[in-house]
């Protein structure tokens, strides 16, 4: 459990990322010195690792819930012990079924199915994957060629063969293993797997509107004036972003402010992007969206604003709790954690096509959507020439939570080759570029504005073409090979006659 909780100082804020191989060695030593004790172990170790890893979740359910201490602390442990169920998983099965000496060659094919089931069972929740936190590390040069996903599989991997191998036996083959690894993700990382393109002036708006005030009605006029106001010094900008529901009145009730902001925005020849909360009172459908006024392209400069224009972009990954709930009937009584504001949306399509802003493509990710890369590289088309990712991280108060997701924002565009733009309520808020590095970023907990150079790219990385395929195949074929060396006569007659 120790081992799990140290974890969380190999991710963001922190960074200390050599600590992920110390941490998973050893819990698998722990795993090999004790027999039939897989589940319990893995257990153990993902209650330690989610525990601490994810504890920013226990911020908003203690202050937004509406829940007595003991039943949010009770709700955080049903949490982490459901996700702990994966690592439990994966320590289980390859206990049963392969000696130590083959755990670096099954390990990671384990890994990489319960890390797949975390990401889509119950909707999914892939946060804290071992891969991002060596977005600082050479492994981190990976990640165009293989993904978050395949750079798990390579810490597993070396993990193992630290845990298993001993140092005294075979110390040329475990320096060997991590000398080729990370020299080879060091070279990597040199290249460009993107071209540069154009260059265009980005600016975005940190609000920092008290998640207390965001849907109190008499909020509404003085939090749009308030972007409004910090907008004005933006204009000469090309594109202008505002974070997630930054206009806090729906929209069929916002006309008015949205197409004067369209007629500013085309006078500054400038174009701008905002979240806003779209319900329509007909279907009483919600949607989380994201919607580009002002400028569209040189082609057609200002189709001109009007309610439920195609220049738009519909949430698809909706946050459980936070957006839908399910077997709302039943919880939705039961307490106020169930029964949020704008807690009921409708999902988006789940390939759209790309915002189109003063001539600009983004892929759009909202929120939670950003932790989920098959989903954003099905939306980085051939002609996409950024991702914009917005959110509102005030939830999570003075937690890790908020670096741990831009963290995640950095190894998109670090798998994908293509620079973010990740705006935000109340912080961090931060442009970056196509090699995952932060070009600018503003303090969080204030309002302000943020401007910069930000440079489009052409083509793809590798990872986007194939994506998690490559790390299939690979982890696959390790898989196959200690299978057949567990179940080879002659691997077995050696093993008898070593004992001898």
């Amino acid at each position: 459990m120790l081992s799990g909780v140290s974890l969380t100082f190999a991710y963001a804020p922190f960074n200390a990322w050599p600590v992920t191989f110390l941490a998973t060695a050893v819990a698998l030593r722990q795993l090999a010195g004790i027999p039939h004790q897989g589940f319990r172990l893995g257990w153990l170790f993902g209650l330690g690792w989610f525990g601490a890893g994810i504890s920013w979740v226990h911020v908003s359910i203690a202050d937004f819930g509406g829940l007595p201490l003991i039943a949010s602390v009770g709700l955080m442990l049903l949490l982490c012990g459901y996700l702990a169920l994966y690592p439990a998983i994966a320590f289980y099965c390859l206990k049963r079924a392969f000696p130590p000496r083959l755990w670096p060659l099954a390990l990671p094919f384990l890994w990489f199915v319960t890390e797949w089931l975390r990401s889509w069972m119950l909707s999914g929740f892939p946060w804290l994957s071992l891969g991002y936190s060596q977005i600082d590390s050479p492994l981190g040069g990976w990640a165009p060629l293989i993904g978050e996903s395949g750079i798990t599989a390579l810490i597993i991997a070396l993990s193992a063969a630290l845990a298993c191998w001993p140092l005294r036996q075979k110390p040329v083959a475990v320096a060997a293993l991590f000398t080729i690894c990370f020299s080879s993700g060091w070279v990597a990382n040199q290249r460009n797997w993107t071209q540069a393109a154009d260059t265009h002036e980005v600016a975005m708006v940190q609000g920092n509107i008290a998640q207390s005030l965001r849907w109190v009605p008499e909020q509404d006029g003085p939090t749009m004036e308030k972007y409004r106001r910090l907008t004005q010094p933006l204009w000469s900008s090309d594109l202008i972003v505002w974070p997630e529901a930054a206009i806090p009145r729906v929209e069929p009730l916002a006309q008015e402010f949205l197409r004067s902001l369209d007629q500013e925005a085309v006078e500054h020849n400038s174009a701008l992007i905002s979240g806003i909360v779209n319900y329509n009172m007909e279907s009483r459908e919600v949607w989380n969206n994201l919607l580009v006024l002002g400028k569209q392209s040189p082609d057609n400069p200002h189709p001109g604003y009007h309610y439920f224009h195609n220049n738009r972009y519909a949430k698809h990954h909706l946050l459980p709790i936070g957006e839908f709930v399910p077997f709302e009937d039943w919880l939705r009584p039961l307490a106020p954690l169930f029964d949020l504001p704008m807690s009921s949306f409708s999902r988006g399509d789940f390939q759209q096509t790309n915002l189109l802003a003063n001539g600009i493509r983004l892929a759009p990710a909202i929120c939670f959507e950003i932790a989920f890369p098959g989903q954003l590289a099905a939306n980085v088309h051939d002609d996409t020439d950024m991702i914009i990712t917005v959110s509102n991280d005030a939830w999570f108060g003075h937690s890790h939570g908020p670096a741990q997701h831009l963290q995640i924002a950095r190894m998109r565009a670090k798998e994908l080759g293509k620079p973010v733009i990740r705006a935000t309520n109340n912080g961090i808020s931060a442009f970056i570029d196509a090699r995952g590095d932060i070009i600018a970023r503003l303090p969080q907990f204030e309002a302000a504005t943020l401007s910069a150079p930000l440079t489009s790219t052409l083509g793809h990385t590798p990872f986007r073409n194939w994506g998690m395929l490559a790390t299939l195949l690979l982890t696959l074929s390790l898989f196959l090979c200690a299978m057949l060396l567990e179940h080879n006569p002659l691997s077995k007659s050696g093993k008898a006659t070593q004992a001898e």
